[in-house]
């Protein structure tokens, strides 16, 4: 009786040193909320950070442009123009999912797929609609109940989880996001031909105003959000800054 009373001590005095060796980043997860316009590098940095916390990382954007491309493929874009009720039945249908970094589609891997341009056109206008936003924001929640994650988008700090313990709202200039998309594009590209730079500009600065401007959850910034400009920044700067914060505030 004394030898299994003794394992035990032995065994809780073990867990409690353990428990002891922990970080606070292990003990207290947290949810961080990146937000910010395209290609100001909150997915790199949120993948990266995700990895480097051990958190979950969710990117939202990929969900947007899943639906996106489902709208595309079955010829729907001109009739969700002119009714956007008409996207409300693809919307029970519609499955999206992760595993690791890849994102499927109704079960394919379309991680390729939702990156191309003729997406990025239109997936603005589509996570414009409210149907959408509002059947993405219930399962992003649904993602976030146990926190420890890391969430990107244009509203996680607004809309999603205006609770986070930590917001960051990533900027950049419009001429160097253009440059970080077109090498982005020409490494997938496989030698087809990808938007000039100027073009790639242009459009950066219409999908800006159209985030910033729509009715349902615009882009902009949280009152207690961390502003970040990344325009001379490296991926490696960005994600020790956000570590760094997300570090202070596990200590707290």
């Amino acid at each position: 009786m004394f030898g299994k009373s003794k394992y035990i001590f032995y065994n809780y005095r073990l867990n409690q040193n353990v428990l002891e060796r922990r970080s606070p980043i292990e003990t207290k997860p947290i949810i961080v909320a990146i937000d910010g316009p395209a290609a100001s590098g909150k997915s790199t940095t949120a993948r990266i950070l995700a990895g480097k916390l051990g958190y979950t990382y969710i990117d939202t954007g990929a969900m947007y442009r899943s639906v996106t491309l489902r709208v595309l493929r079955e010829g729907l874009l001109d009739e969700i123009r002119r009714d956007e009720s008409r996207i409300t039945e693809l919307l029970r249908t519609i499955t999206i999912g992760f595993q690791g970094e890849r994102v499927f589609l109704d079960g394919e891997d379309v991680s390729e797929a939702i990156r191309e341009n003729r997406v990025s056109r239109e997936v603005s206008f589509i996570s414009s609609l409210k149907p959408v936003r509002d059947k993405l924001r219930e399962l992003q929640q649904e993602m976030g109940q146990k926190r420890g994650i890391v969430m990107d988008g244009r509203d996680i700090g607004t809309v999603i989880f205006p609770d986070a313990e930590l917001k960051i709202f990533l900027v950049a200039d419009p001429a160097e996001r253009a440059k970080r998309r077109h090498a982005e594009l020409s490494l997938k590209a496989n030698g087809a031909a990808v938007p000039g730079i100027e073009e790639l500009e242009q459009e950066i600065i219409k999908r800006d105003r159209d985030d910033a401007e729509r009715t349902h959850a615009p882009l902009k910034q949280h009152p207690d959000a961390v502003l970040l400009d990344t325009s001379s920044m490296t991926i490696d700067e960005q994600v020790s800054f956000v570590y760094d914060l997300v570090n202070k505030i596990a200590r707290q």
